[in-house]
């Protein structure tokens, strides 16, 4: 079976790279759903080839992971409990429902930030599991690929695509400190959209 994976991974790759951007986004989707792709090394090259565009592939990457991730989600909200629970007693299934509960958007875009080998399906079973929404999930994940790429993007400019060694090593020691500071932009991009709002209805009725 993995002779098979690994054969065609060979064919495939070549031949969805070959179409820019929407090949990224396929190959992305393919990455978060079922077959693993070197993702890193992957956009690595596409960015050192067309610098200029860097942006357009973070975002086609992102997007198709998080559409991706929608499988493991989606298998882990049909019937994952019942997988949790005969390889875990109820009282922790429990304690980590609560955990999850309170945490649900950190849950999903931390791991969505970090490189291989973080078990990053687990996460996005677990979010199906425990009847993580779908919205707030595939905002997670499609902030969290966000970070991890732009940073990732920002080294390969700066020093060649060798340096996506440098991004997993940065990234695992300062994961939560780049999360908090994701988490204070999104909110002050709600708070700014809600004045925006707010304005326009006070405009609307004067």
């Amino acid at each position: 079976m993995a002779q098979w994976i690994a054969r065609g991974k060979a064919v495939l790759l070549p031949a969805l790279m070959k179409f820019g951007a929407g090949g990224l986004a396929l190959l992305s989707v393919m990455d978060a759903s079922s077959i693993p792709v070197p993702m890193d090394l992957v956009l690595a090259g596409y960015v050192w080839g067309h610098r200029s565009y860097f942006w357009v592939y973070v975002l086609a990457a992102s997007a198709g992971s998080a559409l991706g991730g929608l499988v493991p989600y989606a298998l882990g909200r049909a019937g994952g409990e019942i997988f949790l629970l005969r390889r875990m007693d109820r009282a922790r299934f429990e304690k980590i429902r609560l955990r999850f509960e309170k945490q649900e958007f950190f849950a999903v875009l931390v791991p969505s930030m970090l490189p291989p080998p973080t078990p990053w399906k687990a996460f996005v079973f677990a979010a199906g599991v425990f009847e993580m929404r779908v919205l707030p999930f595939v905002l997670a994940v499609f902030c969290g690929r966000m970070v991890r790429w732009l940073l990732l993007s920002a080294l390969v400019l700066r020093f060649g695509p060798g340096a996506v060694g440098l991004l997993g090593g940065a990234i695992h020691r300062h994961g939560w400190a780049v999360a908090g500071v994701l988490l204070l932009v999104l909110v002050a991009f709600g708070a700014w959209a809600g004045m925006r709002m707010q304005r326009r209805k006070m405009d609307q009725a004067g």
